[in-house]
C-alpha cells in the first residue's frame, strides 16, 4: 500500500476533473438548476473568473466553461491547502476537491471531513459526506424528494463510498458514461488540465 501524501503536494487528477464536469452537467445558458440555488452555467459555475455572479440568461461556450471551471478549481485548491493539514491519498484529495467545487471552500474547511482528515481519522472523514443531504430546505435522502434533489444525496453517498474504498488505496474513480481516453496522471497546473481537455470538448 502506498503512503498518503501531504495535502499541499497533491493536485486534482485528470480523471477526477472528467468526473466532476460530467456530474455537474452542461448548461450553455445560465438558469437556476435546483430550488433556491444560484444562476448557473457552464459546468456548475455560479461565479465568473473575476468573482462576479453569473446572471440568469448569460451564455457561455464549452472552451470558456472549461477555463472558468479550472480557475474555480485552482482557487479552491489554494483555499483547501490553507485548512487541510493531514496527508491523503490521491482519491481522497479528488473527492474533497469535488465537494469543495460544489459546496465552496469555507463550508468544506469547516466540515467534519477536514477535521477528521487533520486528525488522521480517515474512515470518519468519509462518513462526513452523508451529513450533506439537504438542498433548498429539502431532505434529499427521502424518497419523496428524489425528483427534487435526489441527485444531491446520491452524489454524496458516492463520495462516501469512494472515500471508504480509498482506505485500501484502491482506484475508486469510476466514469459511468463513455468518455474519450484521458491521461490518468495527476495534473500539476490548470494550464496543463486545459490542454488535456481541449480535444474532449471539441474546440
Amino acid at each position: 500500500m502506498n503512503p498518503r501524501i501531504p495535502f499541499a503536494l497533491v493536485a486534482l487528477s485528470a480523471a477526477a476533473y472528467g468526473v466532476l464536469v460530467q456530474n455537474e452537467g452542461w448548461m450553455g445558458t445560465a438558469a437556476v438548476p435546483t430550488q433556491n440555488d444560484r444562476c448557473t452555467n457552464g459546468f456548475g459555475s455560479t461565479f465568473k473568473e473575476d468573482g462576479s455572479p453569473v446572471k440568469c440568461g448569460e451564455t457561455i461556450t464549452p472552451p470558456q466553461a472549461i477555463k472558468r471551471s479550472l480557475a474555480h478549481i485552482a482557487k479552491d485548491e489554494a483555499g483547501l491547502k490553507r485548512c487541510v493539514t493531514g496527508a491523503v491519498y490521491q482519491a481522497e484529495y479528488d473527492i474533497l476537491g469535488s465537494f469543495a467545487y460544489q459546496y465552496g471552500v469555507p463550508a468544506t474547511c469547516k466540515s467534519s471531513m477536514v477535521r477528521n482528515i487533520n486528525s488522521g481519522k480517515y474512515a470518519q472523514a468519509c462518513e462526513g459526506y452523508t451529513l450533506y443531504k439537504f438542498s433548498g430546505g429539502n431532505d434529499c435522502s427521502l424518497p419523496q424528494n428524489k425528483k427534487i434533489c435526489g441527485g444531491v444525496w446520491k452524489r454524496n453517498l458516492e463520495r462516501r463510498d469512494a472515500c471508504l474504498a480509498a482506505q485500501n488505496n484502491a482506484v475508486v474513480i469510476a466514469i459511468t458514461e463513455p468518455m474519450p481516453e484521458l491521461t490518468p496522471a495527476p495534473v500539476e497546473a490548470p494550464k496543463t488540465r486545459w490542454f488535456l481537455f481541449k480535444e474532449w470538448i471539441g474546440s
